[in-house]
């Protein structure tokens, strides 16, 4: 058996999905109740204000680290 987690908002009967939707026909649920509901039904992604779009540069490689591996502190 494997567990997979999906976000969905209950709402007078009907489930509606935040994201993926099972792809089952069938399945036992465990629902948790969250007491903020407004936050998380309410929530949208932010987009920068448009005084600041295209005023940004890249500068040097964005793919490469800044510091070698052998200097990273993570791992010691």
């Amino acid at each position: 058996m494997s567990l997979k987690s999906y976000e969905a908002i209950y709402d007078h009967g009907q489930m509606r999905w935040l994201g993926d939707s099972p792809q089952v026909e069938e399945a036992r649920v465990i629902v948790t109740i969250l007491s903020e509901l407004s936050a998380i039904a309410t929530s949208v992604k932010h987009q920068p204000s448009t005084r600041i779009a295209g005023k940004g540069k890249i500068i040097g490689d964005i793919i490469s680290p800044a510091a070698p591996i052998e200097e990273w502190n993570c791992a010691k």
